[in-house]
């Protein structure tokens, strides 16, 4: 009986890892191009019977390229030029195969044959603008050093990006950041005058843009191509090879245009894509509604701040009472907690990604980190400052420093920490909106899309459902302070 128990035991896990390699992790950069692009993979890799895990809205290339490195994604779609410029640092480098070569001997990475296009960077500018101006090429701005240039925050510090750019054409402008989904808007308006785009963007044609000549060749050739890891099965790499050359530079433009003016859902327009070119068969997968949707994307983002908060909680109330002990220390590990909410958000999170990956894990540790710093900040105020004549009575009618910690002090300086776990619990709600930008999912994932599509509707999916946690957590809060301090207390802190 036992032999027959290991052996289906062992028949189950090794099921399990033999279903867990036929799982591939597809990521996607956080713009309309990289999302449908995204989408073709996953959906060819689908068709060849892989079953396909989306990790779209990586937050840039540094993000995507370690997620791939460490090995939390298995592929993703990046261009020749930002390969060669930003993650090899030879801009030298042109050919693909030359690239292809030379991240296989760095990283064990690969790429696939081109897709069939060139998304190259461009600047542009409103088309009567630079008429007026007898503007054609980028060496014209030189002329002109009162034009507002709002560029990305990419491009800004790519190696490819504005500082080269400008040293090489002598441009004397100091241009302002920029989601690049709000640059066209502002163009629009009139609060800038110049912008960097990529060449397939759907808003150039729509909007009758400007595209300005690179009569220096300053910009590499881009073009878009599978970024991989090497071990991917060889079945997976002969179903990425179908993208080759199927694309042009037109129809690309005309599928984010779909994205942005006909608002499209990214798969729709990706599968309607590979379907008129024969690459994948039929499928029956039905999207899901919206309200599931965003009933899915409420609930990660509740167990990104819910397992968050729980760690904080479990780590810094205890820390807090031995905080209280032990006073002379606790200034230091205050301060040191303090710090940590110094660090811009995005920035921790692209740390975590090094150590622990994308998705889940790296997003609640950088929460509880945040969370940290006011439930223990509370819980060793509201020890102090609970009155010494109680303590006096307590350790007067004989109660051990620990029945005075629990039946006198801890009850007493309830409202103090609750309010700080309250404190943590709002923070994390915001907080966790940025988590979409490696991976974990959550209801930030409509508000990165929404930015990136310059749509008012999809961003406000993830803000209102946001602040409608706040306010619940609020409320929920208002009755465990109900429950758990005593009526005289909620009174005093009222």
């Amino acid at each position: 009986m036992k032999r027959w128990l290991l052996t289906a035991l062992l028949l189950l896990v090794w099921s399990s890892v033999a279903l867990a390699q036929d799982v591939l992790r597809v990521g996607a950069k956080h713009f309309n191009e990289g999302y449908i692009l995204g989408e073709m993979v996953a959906l060819i890799l689908e068709d060849g019977g892989f079953t396909v895990e989306r990790r779209f809205n990586l937050g840039g290339t540094a993000v995507s390229f370690e997620a791939l490195k460490n090995g939390a994604i298995d592929v993703y779609p990046e261009y020749t030029g930002t390969l060669a410029a930003e993650i090899l640092g030879a801009q030298e480098l042109k050919r693909v195969d030359a690239i292809d070569s030379a991240l296989q001997q760095r990283w064990g990475l690969r790429i696939s044959a081109s897709y069939g296009f060139n998304n190259t960077y461009a600047l542009l500018m409103r088309p009567q603008q630079a008429d007026s101006l007898s503007m054609r090429d980028i060496m014209d701005l030189q002329k002109h050093a009162d034009l507002q240039l709002g560029l990305s925050y990419e491009f800004l510090k790519r190696r490819d990006g504005w500082e080269p750019l400008a040293s090489a054409y002598g441009l004397p402008q100091q241009p302002v950041g920029l989601e690049h989904g709000l640059a066209y808007q502002a163009l629009r308006d009139g609060r800038i005058d110049v912008t960097d785009a990529y060449s397939t963007d759907g808003e150039i044609g729509r909007y009758g843009l400007r595209l300005l000549t690179d009569n220096k060749h300053f910009f590499p050739t881009y073009e878009a191509v599978s970024f991989y890891r090497a071990g991917l099965p060889a079945k997976a790499v002969e179903q990425l090879r179908k993208l080759t050359g199927k694309i042009t530079a037109a129809e690309m433009q005309a599928l984010n245009a779909q994205a942005l003016f006909e608002e499209k859902p990214f798969r729709t327009i990706a599968y309607d894509f590979l379907r008129a070119k024969q690459l994948i068969g039929t499928t029956t997968d039905a999207p899901a509604s919206k309200g599931a949707d965003i009933m899915g994307h409420v609930w990660d983002h509740l167990l990104l701040t819910g397992l968050a908060l729980l760690a904080a909680v479990m780590v810094a109330l205890p820390l807090g009472v031995v905080l209280y002990r032990f006073s002379y220390v606790a200034k230091t590990v205050l301060y040191l907690t303090g710090i940590l909410q110094t660090i811009p958000s995005i920035a921790l999170l692209a740390l975590m990604i090094p150590l622990f990956g994308i998705g889940l894990v790296p997003a609640v540790i950088a929460l509880f980190l945040y969370a940290l710093l006011p439930i223990l900040r509370n819980t060793v105020v509201g020890l102090v400052t609970v009155d010494p004549a109680l303590k006096k009575v307590a350790a007067g009618i004989g109660l051990t420093p620990w029945n005075r910690l629990r039946l006198v002090e801890l009850p007493l300086a309830m409202p103090s920490i609750l309010t700080g776990i309250r404190t943590a619990a709002v923070i994390n709600v915001g907080t966790a909106t940025l988590a979409a930008f490696i991976g974990a999912g959550g209801l930030g994932e409509f508000i990165v899309t929404g930015l990136a599509l310059n749509n008012t509707s999809l961003i406000l999916q993830g803000a209102v459902p946001a602040a409608v946690l706040a306010v619940g957590i609020e409320l929920l809060f208002e009755l465990l302070e109900w429950w758990l301090v005593p009526a005289h207390l909620r009174r005093r802190y009222q």
